[in-house]
Formats: C-alpha cells, sequence, structure tokens
C-alpha cells in the first residue's frame, strides 16, 4: 500500500505488529509511516496495534490499526487545525461513544462533535466538577437558589445528576488525570 501524499503521522507513536507469513511478532516496533507503507505482498500480511507511548491514539483504536486509518486520522486531524489533544479526544469521543467511523468522519462532522471536557485527578474529582459546572451552566436560576440556600433545604446529589441520562458521558484516564467528556442528550 502505498500513498503518495501522507499527512504528517510523526507524533502518532510507535506499533507492534505480527506477520502472518512468518507466523510471529515482528521484530521491532515500527512507525506510522512504517505501518501505512507496509507492502503485504513483499513483506508478507501483517496486523499492527498502537504500542502504547501514544496513549490518546491507542484508545481511539483499541485494537488493530490498519494504514488506512492511520491516514485517514492524519488528514482529519489536519483538517480539523485545532488543539492536538483536543482534537483526539472529541475524534475518540466520535468514534467510541457516538459510533462514527474513522474513515468516513469529516472535519464538517466533527463540528457537531463538541463535548464538554472536565479534568480532574480522580475520576470522583472530574464528575464533580463536571456536575457543578453543568447545573450550574444549564439551569443558572435553580444553581443561585440552592448555592444561597443558608438553611440547606434544597439538596444537590452531583453523582446522580451527573448519571442523569440527560448526559451521554465518557470517562479516560490520561497519566495522573481522569477526563470526563460529557454531552447533554
Amino acid at each position: 500500500m502505498t500513498h503518495t501524499s501522507t499527512p504528517d503521522l510523526s507524533d502518532f507513536g510507535t506499533f507492534e505488529g505480527f506477520n502472518f507469513r512468518d507466523q510471529s511478532a515482528i521484530d521491532h516496533t515500527l512507525t506510522a509511516e512504517e505501518v501505512v507503507t507496509w507492502d503485504h505482498d513483499a513483506a508478507g500480511e501483517a496486523e499492527f496495534w498502537p504500542a502504547g507511548d501514544a496513549p490518546l491514539l491507542s484508545r481511539i483504536f483499541r485494537g488493530n490499526v490498519t494504514g488506512r486509518d492511520l491516514v485517514a486520522l492524519g488528514e482529519l486531524l489536519e483538517q480539523m487545525d485545532g488543539d492536538r489533544g483536543q482534537d483526539l479526544l472529541r475524534i475518540q469521543f466520535a468514534v467510541q461513544v457516538l459510533g462514527h467511523g474513522l474513515d468516513t468522519l469529516t472535519a464538517q462532522e466533527m463540528d457537531d462533535v463538541q463535548p464538554m471536557i472536565f479534568y480532574g485527578t480522580t475520576a470522583m474529582d472530574a464528575r464533580k466538577e463536571a456536575a457543578f459546572e453543568l447545573f450550574e451552566t444549564f439551569w443558572p436560576d435553580l444553581y443561585k437558589a440552592w448555592n444561597e440556600d443558608s438553611a440547606g433545604v434544597l439538596r444537590f446529589d452531583w453523582d446522580d445528576f451527573i448519571d442523569s441520562p440527560i448526559w451521554t458521558t465518557h470517562e479516560v484516564r490520561d497519566g495522573e488525570q481522569t477526563i470526563l467528556m460529557v454531552t447533554p442528550n
């Protein structure tokens, strides 16, 4: 498989693989460019998967990856031209949560995929921050009444709120932080 115009794949991490002709693991990690240009006829039919050194990318693929997948992702990222980390999170949300196919996803469609993204040291921190911010954003009058309730009569259960069917949520762990993506249903 040869491409004349390949998007920049230099920061896609490395990949491991299995060569079916040799019936063994490929003895070295490969770059994304090597996966894209792998000649299955000359080198043997093979499958590839992320080696894990690019965690956000690994979460998008969750298993085997083809050269076409990498080119599609690279082209989509070039079209989006935003913050790469945020764009990868949004693409992961579109593919893993909303069920979009990476090979057909366009930058224009990604304009409609705008999950609110919250960060926390723990999942509980991220969920709590999201719940209070969403409560304040979507129901400002109720939030104000609750916040000003000095008698403690009004209750807000942030855990039940964030688990409510009015939200679609997706939680990922990235190193030392938890990322929670939320969209209203």
